[in-house]
Formats: structure tokens, sequence, C-alpha cells
């Protein structure tokens, strides 16, 4: 898809070269440690699972860490950086990546746990909704969400770059338009751990405690 296509100048901005250059800088063995810790925490109050999808995957790093902690699980993903989907395939096999925008992605199935970490925040508020609903959609039991959280929406500078950073309760919201999805657990993992380091990301895990009804 070339930059003109995209609806929101947001998803141009990460399926260009600064979504290239974000894949060496999110890469290694410390962040393969750290998401093992950090999923260790975020899924124990979940039941035997045996599918995922995970919204914005990049290259696979949380996918990695959950195919160990997850033997046989099966994994999906969607990607909009073409550098980064074809690394994602050499984790999960290409024909499960869906090298897309998420407000493209209309899942045909739902998945054991779905997955959203670091991507919401950059996310045009205006399509926030169409995220929203792809997600609950996309689940059959559970929704992880793992993001910058502030009770009011605000956005942020980012790497010198302004409206590409967006903080607010987003479980929050998506248990308000959605309220069959009841929280399950949360979190927070704070950049400062001398073992564990995380990006300040506070986690929610939610629950469908019912079948969703017709499309939104």
């Amino acid at each position: 898809m070339k930059k003109d296509q995209y609806v929101t100048e947001q998803e141009a901005f990460w399926a260009g070269e600064f979504g290239n250059e974000y894949i060496n800088r999110n890469q290694g063995d410390q962040l393969l440690a750290s998401n093992l810790q950090f999923f260790s925490k975020a899924l124990a109050q979940t039941a035997r699972c045996d599918s995922c999808i995970e919204f914005g995957a990049n290259i696979g790093m949380n996918i990695r860490a959950l195919k160990l902690l997850h033997p046989g699980m099966q994994f999906n993903a969607i990607e909009i950086n073409a550098q980064a989907a074809e690394e994602l395939g050499k984790v999960i096999g290409p024909e499960n990546v869906h090298c897309q925008s998420i407000t493209d992605f209309s899942p045909t199935q739902q998945w054991d746990i779905t997955l959203i970490k670091g991507v919401l925040i950059h996310i045009n508020p205006e399509v926030l909704g169409q995220v929203y609903d792809r997600l609950v959609k996309s689940t059959r039991r559970y929704l992880l969400v793992c993001e910058y959280y502030n009770p009011a929406p605000v956005a942020i500078a980012y790497r010198g770059h302004s409206d590409r950073l967006f903080k607010r309760d987003f479980a929050g919201e998506i248990m308000e338009r959605y309220p069959e999805m009841k929280l399950v657990d949360y979190g927070f993992a704070y950049r400062r751990d001398p073992k564990f380091p995380q990006d300040d990301i506070t986690w929610f895990l939610m629950e469908k405690t019912v079948e969703d009804g017709a499309d939104r």
C-alpha cells in the first residue's frame, strides 16, 4: 500500500522509514528476557489457550516470548510495515502474517488471546473505535492491552514528532464500549526494573464473558 493510500498520517509514518528504523531499536536477548517475564505475569490468570493474534507485532519479539511460554500455540499477526512483516513471517510463517493496517483488517475467525502492546498509543484517536471493535471481535476469550496509561487523553512528543504518541485509558474505553469485556487482572512494568525492564507499560487483561453480538 502506498503512503497516500493510508487513512491517517500515523499509518503512513509506521509503514515507512521510521517503522524500518524502529526494528533495529527493538530486538535482542534482553528484550526477549523482559518479555518472557512480562507475559508470565500478564497471562498468569488465563486458562489454557491454544491460539493468539497480535495486532501490530513488528518482527515478533512478543510472539517469540509467547512461543517459549506456550509451546504449540498457534499464532497470527497483523503488521503494517512490510520489512517488519517479512521478518515476522520467519517466526510464525508468512501465511500467518497480515501485512496491512489494523483498520483494514477484517477478522474471519476468533483466537483465544488477542494481544496489542505498544500500538494503541500510536494510532490516530479518530480511528480508535474501529480498532477497539476489531480487537474485541477477534478474541474468543481474552484481550491483553499493554500501553502507556493516562486517566485522560493526552498527546505527547515522540522522538521529535508531534501527533505520533497518545496516552489514555484504552482498556477503560474498551470495557465501556463493550460491557461483555470484564477486567481479570492488571499491572505495571517499569523501565528502571534492574532485571526485566519494559517501557513503563501498564497492562490490562480482560475476558469476554458473553458471545459478542452483531458486527458494529
